[in-house]
């Protein structure tokens, strides 16, 4: 199979008919073997019933169905697992995504060798409350990753299928894929200017400055999972024994001092009570990172889902 379309959902029964409609109109035009992957993530409106009745007419079209909400990542993680095409393209339902982009991605992808092609869109259609926080998002992500895209959350991306076999996408991660794909070893990411369309049906699933405030953290975490994520001892026991051998030699000086000049008195120094603190802070950290290895060598996987129905 030629191309895997993976659409995580939740509330978007108005623009669902029209969205397989679009896609299967695009495929059959470049002859493309296809498959859309449904994910319904929690709808609590007619998404899944729609889902059912798009299967009835199309054959390409399978159809996920979590217990309850979980949110974008984990419905692109399950569409991920549940891909059998050698292109995964994402896109949103709410068809701000337009289909047409599915043939330029696709050449991309096989064509001009990226291991991930990242939408771009340029002129966006988004009140300024939106826009402003997803700029200042992709500032600090592109400095913070040193991968130069101008939207990292865009939902219309593509990937080499081994790439989403490959990655593990969790919690709120949906938005630092490109990240945690080039902590993966795929270094071929590229990017494509793609048409941003007006909402049309439903609400925004935007979650404001909020997402400003955690974006930095994740990406911190996926940083750090990166580079330390199967060595914690690295890093937690390089601090800690940095931080010891500086506890220890503060403390040495001042017992020398003691022993020489009889009356002089370390215990009402500062740097009595810092070389103490230390000692103690590299201890804590050289443990944290024992700790950290015994948990990493017998962690389980993360994502978990409930699966209510699948077609």
């Amino acid at each position: 199979m030629q191309i895997s379309i993976v659409i995580p959902l939740k509330n978007e029964e108005e623009s669902l008919p029209e969205l397989e409609s679009w896609i299967r109109r695009v495929c059959e035009k470049h002859h493309f073997s296809y498959e859309i992957i449904m994910i319904d993530d929690g709808s609590t409106d007619k998404s899944w019933k729609i889902i059912e009745q798009l299967k009835q007419g199309n054959p390409n079209v399978r159809g996920i169905k979590f217990r309850r909400n979980y949110g974008k990542s984990a419905g692109l993680h399950t569409g991920f697992q549940a891909s059998n095409g050698n292109v995964v393209i994402t896109m949103d339902a709410d068809l701000q995504d337009s289909p047409d982009e599915i043939p330029g991605l696709y050449h991309m992808i096989t064509e001009e060798g990226y291991d991930l092609v990242s939408g771009w869109k340029k002129v966006r259609h988004d009140p300024i409350s939106k826009t402003i926080p997803t700029k200042l998002y992709n500032a600090v992500t592109r400095w913070m990753s040193g991968i130069y895209l101008h939207d990292f959350n865009c939902g219309l991306k593509a990937y080499r299928s081994d790439v989403v076999k490959t990655i593990e996408v969790y919690g709120e991660m949906h938005r630092y894929i490109p990240v945690i794909a080039k902590w993966a070893g795929f270094s071929r990411i590229g990017e494509k200017v793609v048409e941003h369309r007006a909402r049309q049906y439903g609400v925004t699933k935007f979650g404001g400055f909020e997402r400003f405030i955690n974006g930095p953290l994740d990406l911190m975490s996926i940083s750090f999972v990166g580079k330390f994520g199967k060595r914690p001892m690295h890093f937690f026991g390089t601090l800690g024994i940095l931080s010891f051998v500086i506890g220890f030699f503060i403390l040495a000086y001042l017992t020398f001092a003691k022993a020489v000049y009889l009356e002089y008195g370390m215990t009402s120094r500062p740097l009595f009570y810092f070389g103490i603190l230390s000692l103690v802070v590299g201890t804590q950290l050289f443990l944290t990172g024992f700790l950290a290895e015994m948990i990493n060598r017998n962690s389980s996987i993360r994502n978990n889902y409930l699966i209510e129905k699948e077609l």
